[in-house]
């Protein structure tokens, strides 16, 4: 599980922790470019994997305006334009927070995470479900029991993993919001998200494209995916707990990364420098460890 090194975190000129995992970065024609660690390692995809999860929906009837389809595919950050578009979803469907089965919790917004109370629709996956239900309300599928493994809608979602990963899924597990959860490989993920970019499909164009124009809604202002988003023309990306990234450029050129401390630190230096060996700049601030308030050194990929 522990792969290579991917990111260092140093202290006046010293090596003082290091965050190692596994990376692969696919060419255009979908052959592995470059690699660190075992790309064929099973993983929980997590948030990850969320516009597979969407395309599953849209391709069972869910229509809905492309600013909410990106929520649907979204770790968001709990602001009110956030709830509010999960609460559209619902209301469009005919349903309200209530029907929601995700957890409750604060908004990841660092700001109204102190003050706010935990609720369904703050919990960064509430547009997942909230598509989730009203796909099921298409379908004419009971909404009770939509987080059942067995239930039409999930298994609806494993067959378009499995189709775009090419993989078969090795085990069914329950995401932090409690829906299902799928483990495959890193490279199954990279390859579903390069199927996606490049499809002709109008389902996952769709997908796709709602969350490049609507990059705020995928996660939020400043947050990793959306500014990325912002900060490179065509790019998709969509990042998940336990460190889990993707991202992919309108030509198919697709990056997976996956950390094996869970820890989100080095995410942004790692990425940041998979991308520079597609030669694209993420425009990303270096981040620095501080001594005193001042700073002594840095975060750095070592790619």
């Amino acid at each position: 599980m522990l792969g290579e090194v991917l990111a260092e975190v140093t202290r006046s000129g010293v090596v003082e922790s290091v965050h190692a995992g596994h990376l692969v970065l696919l060419n255009a024609d979908g052959s592995i470019l470059f690699q660190k660690g075992d790309p064929t390692l099973a993983i929980y995809a997590r948030s990850s994997l969320k516009s597979i999860q969407a395309s599953a929906m849209v391709r069972a009837g869910l229509e809905i305006e492309p600013r909410l389809l990106a929520l649907v595919c979204a770790s968001h950050a709990g602001t009110p334009m956030h709830q509010q578009g999960a609460q559209a979803i619902l209301a469009k469907a005919g349903l309200d927070e209530y029907s929601l089965q995700c957890v409750l919790d604060r908004p990841l917004d660092e700001e109204l995470r102190r003050t706010a109370d935990p609720t369904r629709l703050a919990m960064n996956c509430s547009g997942k479900h909230a598509g989730m239900l009203a796909t099921c309300v298409v379908n004419g599928w009971p909404t009770d029991s939509y987080l059942e493994p067995q239930h039409p809608l999930q298994l609806a979602i494993k067959a378009e993993v499995e189709t775009m990963s090419g993989e078969q899924v090795v085990v069914t597990s329950v995401d932090g919001c409690g829906a299902p959860l799928f483990l495959f490989s890193l490279l199954g993920l990279a390859r579903a998200v390069r199927n996606l970019t490049i499809s002709a499909d109008p389902v996952h164009q769709s997908v796709a494209q709602a969350c490049r124009d609507f990059p705020e809604m995928v996660s939020g202002p400043g947050r990793l995916a959306t500014r990325m988003m912002q900060n490179v023309p065509g790019l998709f990306m969509k990042d998940g707990a336990e460190a889990v990234n993707v991202a992919s450029l309108p030509d198919g050129r697709t990056l997976a990364i996956k950390t094996s401390d869970g820890n989100q630190r080095a995410m942004a230096a790692i990425t940041a420098a998979a991308l520079e060996k597609f030669g694209v700049d993420a425009k990303e601030v270096p981040v620095n460890t501080l001594g005193g308030g001042l700073p002594v050194g840095s975060i750095r990929a070592t790619l």
